[in-house]
């Protein structure tokens, strides 16, 4: 029952995560693309109001006029929106569902003993403390280099590529990219909290007073908005990452990430200066080149199965199920141990149920050994090879 119950948490946290994301990323990616297609108004008036960029729109049957003030318009209007609350329902949601599936069970999804030897409690603190610390270097980054922009992206991107390597090199692979995600969602979300929306109300706060807001703040929130947009791409693929076990089992996962994540920083880019006018192809060419570059570094090489004996017996499925039995059912049976349900639908407790998923078994626990998850059930070399054989053998019944 509380598998079953931890599986409904998932779906419910889930699909409000995403639905929270959805709506933070288009707003984000629509003020940036706004901001990045201002015009100088052609009305004297509203240049002498502070007008620093117009931008006409028609949408939906209507025409909308975008305008941005230099610092603040002349009078405070009487309904102002905050774009806060979508970037902070996207984190809550996001974390909850990272407590429901990885803190609950570090075991199964953050420790892999074959990377780093910790008890769940340290797996769990160290998780923790790897959003905390993401965002307290960030800040501080900021805080010291944040008058030459060029110096501060530089030391960022390496930031985030040491980050790589130390998650890849503490927690399990999968468990790896979502915390390396949840880090830099941290740092977009914490921005907004810490930084921008502050900001915006100490502007607010002294035109209420009658004073002339400090420029300051719009231009700490607008790099603070910079930064968030270039992380948005590289979170997304962290966040899908634990459907592709190709790229965090790799050997170097934790440089096959900071390609991926690198090729997403640059098709973004490209959009941001479309928006400004600029068509830079080469922008997505690279991006396009860099995923090239991750699946040829990932592709499996063919396993080589051992000499057989001219009259050695052939491998069925009555040889192999209980290395499955052993080492899969407590994930992947009608009634399993470690989960709610069988992820995927993908049951071994019949002979035609483990011949349907020869494919399935041969990739994921032979090729690219990435199941069992942290090698929990501590399956062998010598059963994966034993898989192996049985499927290069023909997947025999």
């Amino acid at each position: 029952m509380e598998g079953f119950i931890t599986d409904w948490l998932n779906l419910a946290i889930r699909w409000f995560h995403v639905i929270a994301a959805i709506a933070w990323i288009g707003e984000s990616f629509y003020f940036v693309a706004l901001d990045n297609s201002l015009k100088p108004p052609q009305d004297p008036n509203q240049r002498r109001r502070g007008v620093f960029g117009e931008l006409w729109h028609v949408h939906g049957g209507g025409f909308y006029n975008m305008q941005k003030y230099t610092v603040a318009p002349p009078e405070m209007p009487d309904d102002l929106h905050w774009s806060k609350w979508p970037s902070y329902t996207t984190w809550l949601s996001g974390f909850g569902l990272f407590t429901v599936l990885y803190l609950w069970a570090p075991n199964t999804y953050l420790i892999d003993r074959n990377v780093l030897d910790m008890g769940p409690v340290v797996a769990i603190f160290s998780a923790l403390g790897f959003l905390a610390g993401g965002w307290i270097i960030y800040d501080s980054l900021c805080r010291l280099l944040g008058k030459n922009d060029r110096v501060l992206g530089i030391c960022v991107a390496l930031v985030v590529l040491i980050g790589a390597w130390l998650a890849c090199h503490i927690f399990a692979g999968r468990a790896a990219y979502l915390i390396m995600g949840a880090t830099l969602a941290t740092i977009m979300s914490a921005n907004v909290f810490f930084v921008i929306i502050p900001g915006q109300r100490k502007m607010v706060d002294a035109m209420l007073k009658g004073d002339t807001p400090n420029p300051i703040y719009g231009k700490r929130g607008k790099q603070r908005s910079v930064h968030n947009t270039y992380f948005t791409l590289p979170v997304v693929f962290a966040m899908l990452s634990n459907h592709y076990a190709m790229t965090y089992t790799h050997p170097y996962n934790w440089a096959v990430l900071a390609v991926i994540m690198a090729a997403g920083a640059l098709i973004r880019q490209f959009f941001v200066m479309r928006h400004r006018g600029q068509v830079l192809w080469y922008l997505p060419l690279g991006g396009v080149a860099l995923m090239a570059v991750a699946l040829v570094w990932t592709m499996p090489k063919p396993v080589v199965p051992q000499a057989e004996a001219a009259n050695a017996p052939k491998i069925v499925v009555a040889d192999i199920a209980p290395i499955l039995q052993q080492r899969c059912a407590a994930c992947h049976s009608a009634h399993p141990t470690l989960m709610g349900s069988a992820p995927a639908g993908v049951m071994f407790d019949t002979p035609a149920e483990i011949s349907q998923n020869a494919q399935r078994i041969y990739q994921q626990a032979v090729t690219l050994k990435a199941m069992p998850l942290g090698n929990v059930t501590h399956m062998t070399d010598d059963e994966r090879q034993k898989l192996a054989a049985w499927f290069q053998g023909g997947a025999l019944q």
